[in-house]
């Protein structure tokens, strides 16, 4: 099948969707797929306030279109909601083509925390973007359940994968600091809660693996707390394996891949009883839900690290491309 792929989101950021967009795109390739990724490195861009490596490309579409028209797929997907997305659906509409979209981020309540920005307006673009698309693909059941309440319509299922030889359990002495090792990883910003995790009353060592607009105030807040920054590749693989638990305070993520790379490296997850961990988290051998992050992360250390091994095992690239191949729809 010839797959067109518009997405605002790529390289170089550092993010689940990201995350996901490349491992997808690159398992659609070993089935024997093609594809045309439209993302912001094809277009002039405009850099994201507080965000330098997110380029927004604005007014696209005259130069979108005629990669569309060359490539003829026969199935196209808009990931993000973004200028690129706007424009491919624009372009669709103006010809009659059939599409299928994705709703990875909570971006109402993203825009609400670092702008003020209105929830009302933001999810009413939401529902105006997606409300024609053949099929609307979500990461997991509850947050289905969530957006059908928000009238929301053709929901399907999209989970997500883990590169189980990437992050799997290795040595602990990659990390030298007092242990026990608390760790976060992900973008460093205000919708991800992360000052949830730091103020808890923990012993040991805390980490905080990532980057963003919010960093700095945190290392100034928290100078006991060591910031890695962004890390890629097996610097980040044995980072994460050498933590004893990872502690994920988002109270907003519909996923949450780094729970996957976590377990996957054998390190059990304290979180809160929120969305994504509930959907994701669906066995209490492998991590500890509660109101109580505190609780939750001390309660987490005794886990068992080779059923959280175990569990992961089942998150396979493979598995959840072939779920987004089943969602798509003929462009004609």
């Amino acid at each position: 099948m010839r797959i067109a792929i518009i997405s605002d989101a790529w390289h170089p950021q550092i993010n689940g969707v990201v995350t996901t967009l490349t491992n997808t795109v690159a398992t659609l390739l070993k089935l024997g797929h093609v594809v045309e990724l439209i993302t912001p490195d094809r277009f002039r861009t405009y850099p994201w306030p507080g965000y330098p490596d997110v380029g927004l490309a604005f007014l696209c579409g005259p130069r979108l279109r005629p990669i569309i028209q060359s490539f003829k797929p026969d199935a196209l997907h808009l990931v993000t909601e973004g200028p690129i997305g706007y424009a491919a659906r624009r372009y669709c509409h103006a010809m009659g083509y059939h599409y299928t979209s994705s709703y990875l981020s909570q971006f109402p309540e993203y825009f609400k925390l670092r702008i003020g920005f209105p929830v009302m307006i933001s999810e009413a673009y939401l529902r105006w973007f997606h409300n024609e698309s053949q099929r609307v693909m979500v990461a997991t059941p509850t947050l289905s359940m969530e957006m059908r309440q928000k009238g929301y319509q053709r929901l399907a299922c999209w989970s997500r994968g883990v590169d189980t030889t990437l992050f799997r359990p290795r040595t602990k002495e990659f990390i030298k600091d007092p242990r026990p090792i608390f760790m976060f990883t992900g973008r460093v910003a205000i919708e991800k809660n992360i000052e949830a995790f730091l103020k808890l009353d923990l012993p040991g060592t805390k980490y905080v693996i990532g980057d963003g607009p919010y960093k700095e105030t945190l290392e100034k807040k928290y100078p006991g707390v060591r910031f890695t920054g962004y890390q890629h590749g097996e610097t980040l693989a044995q980072l994460m394996a050498a933590a004893d638990v990872f502690v994920f305070p988002s109270l907003t993520d519909t996923f949450g891949v780094v729970l996957l790379e976590a377990l996957a490296s054998g390190v059990p997850i304290a979180a809160f009883p929120v969305q994504a961990p509930r959907d994701v988290i669906t066995d209490a051998n492998v991590g500890i839900l509660s109101d109580d992050l505190q609780q939750a992360a001390i309660k987490a250390l005794s886990l068992d690290l080779q059923m959280c091994r175990q569990y992961a095992m089942d998150y396979t690239w493979e598995k959840c491309t072939q779920q987004f191949v089943n969602n798509l729809v003929p462009l004609v």
